[in-house]
């Protein structure tokens, strides 16, 4: 009897996933302990949360290949909370956190980000790539024995900047001549020893502070378990969890693009909720995908579970072994990789959109990713589905008109084309000349759809002005809730409705 021997390609796919985890743990280092500096807790609250949300996620979640750990996004929301309560109310937050976004999928909410714009899409990934860019610059500054920051200068800056050159060459260079492992973990190993064996003084990762730890312990937070606590904490959690998922669920809509496959929001909710459930509990600051540790391990190629859970068991065994030899690797090199990944994330073929598609999706696409850089990523995206709304909803209203004709026996057809709603109302009353036209008059919507309540409304204004004018209305092709709704109108007009066609009135009437 022969055994079977795992193919070649399925050898070739782990290499690469474990490798890539292993790059993508390098480059989560700095990156969680300088979000858990921003919110005011201790460089193994980031790491921790790294290392369980990492897992939990890649292991349970609905995106393969997609990298989640401590985020910038919820690092500065937190920051109040832990100033003003501290740490232990941060953790019970966590806890409500997951539970509000294990809600959210079982209520199958996760779908709707499928309605999230193409030009909101857009703005998201490019003003995260702005993002990540300036997040770096902030290893450019130093602080003196007296707490002054100031900026990098003079040889520790040239070299700074020459060592993220080379850092960048590498990852750029070296799959032209070699893939065997992938660009951004060689040029971190190799810039790291050629640091050390030159003796080059420059910031390293333990700059940061110290990574070292054990396994994180089970800890319920010492909080007081009343209703203050809750109205403290609740805010804070729904803004965190309204956070996390939309940042994850546009980067799992991002690497679905990337990757021609389709992940499963509702999943990865799920998963997500249960990654924050459980940090909570093993003091952790929570979490959410992270765009450029994704962006790493998708452009390596890693699109399968291994590669997140890799990262976490790779992120776990430094703390726990290696946290002497990481402390050591020059941020220059990591912040390279982040340059890199920011160029990489950022559409530049959008630049040739401009004059190539509306204003209107051009201007949502700047607003989205300039109120990223300023303000916040769930307020930018907000904002942006707002705007589009609005905007789509402008040009449907403008889209309204008629056509006239009058019949032998003097009665006038208006042929209503169009989507008749909330936007549209005022366009539509100016369509008709109540005072000019003749005894019988029918209006027609085959070619229209009468949308919402305030359609109807219209629609009875418009039947009550005839009937002052003394003239008799006929409605032809409304659809049987139309026919309902109009009948409760307090009689405001009889219409004799003569066809029904398919389709419903979204209106809070009809149950």
């Amino acid at each position: 009897m022969s055994i079977a021997r795992p193919s070649a390609l399925h050898l070739q796919q782990v290499r690469i996933n474990l490798l890539s985890g292993l790059t993508v743990a390098l480059a989560m280092v700095p990156e969680a302990i300088a979000f858990a500096l921003i919110a005011h807790v201790s460089p193994l609250t980031g790491l921790y949360a790294a290392v369980i949300v990492s897992f939990i996620t890649s292991a349970f979640g609905g995106r393969p290949g997609m990298i989640s750990g401590a985020a910038g996004a919820i690092a500065v929301v937190m920051t109040a909370l832990v100033v003003q309560h501290g740490v232990e109310y941060l953790f019970a937050t966590i806890i409500l956190m997951g539970v509000l976004q294990i809600c959210f999928a079982l209520a199958r909410l996760g779908k709707f980000i499928r309605m999230v714009p193409h030009p909101v899409m857009l703005g998201f990934v490019n003003g995260l790539a702005i993002v990540i860019f300036i997040a770096q610059l902030a290893h450019f500054k130093t602080v003196a024995p007296d707490g002054t920051v100031s900026w990098m200068s003079g040889a520790p800056l040239y070299l700074m900047a020459g060592l993220i050159v080379v850092t960048m060459a590498i990852i750029y260079l070296l799959p032209r001549l070699s893939r065997a492992i992938p660009s951004t973990l060689a040029a971190i190993m190799l810039v790291s020893v050629s640091v050390a064996l030159l003796g080059l003084d420059t910031k390293t990762v333990g700059d940061l502070g110290s990574i070292a730890g054990g396994v994180p312990d089970f800890h319920l937070p010492q909080v007081p378990l009343t209703l203050e606590t809750f109205t403290i904490i609740f805010p804070y959690a729904l803004i965190l969890a309204a956070i996390g998922l939309i940042e994850t669920l546009l980067t799992l809509n991002l690497i679905d693009a990337m990757t021609n496959t389709r992940g499963r929001p509702n999943r990865e909710s799920l998963a997500r909720g249960m990654a924050n459930f459980v940090t909570g509990l093993f003091g952790g600051m929570g979490g959410c995908a992270m765009i450029g540790q994704s962006m790493i391990n998708v452009n390596n190629g890693a699109t399968k579970r291994l590669s997140g859970i890799a990262t976490s068991l790779f992120l776990l065994s430094f703390i726990l072994f290696a946290s002497r030899w990481i402390e050591m690797i020059p941020l220059a090199a990591l912040i390279g990789v982040m340059f890199v990944v920011a160029e990489k994330t950022f559409e530049w073929g959008s630049f040739r959109l401009f004059g190539k598609v509306p204003k209107a999706d051009v201007f949502v696409g700047l607003l989205v990713a300039s109120v990223t850089v300023i303000a916040d990523l769930a307020i930018a995206v907000i904002i942006g589905v707002i705007v589009s709304a609005l905007v789509f909803a402008w040009e449907q209203a403008k889209r309204i008109s008629v056509q006239a004709s009058q019949s032998q026996d003097g009665t006038k057809l208006y042929e209503l084309h169009g989507s008749l709603f909330f936007a549209s109302i005022a366009a539509f009353q100016n369509l008709f000349s109540v005072q000019d036209d003749p005894q019988n008059v029918v209006i027609d919507f085959k070619h229209a759809r009468v949308v919402d309540h305030s359609a109807l409304a219209a629609i009875d204004a418009l039947a009550e002005r005839y009937q002052s004018a003394g003239k008799t209305l006929q409605l032809r092709h409304l659809s049987q809730d139309c026919m309902e709704l109009l009948d409760k109108a307090k009689g405001l007009v009889e219409v004799n409705v003569l066809e029904d066609p398919q389709y419903r009135v979204a209106d809070d009437k009809l149950g």
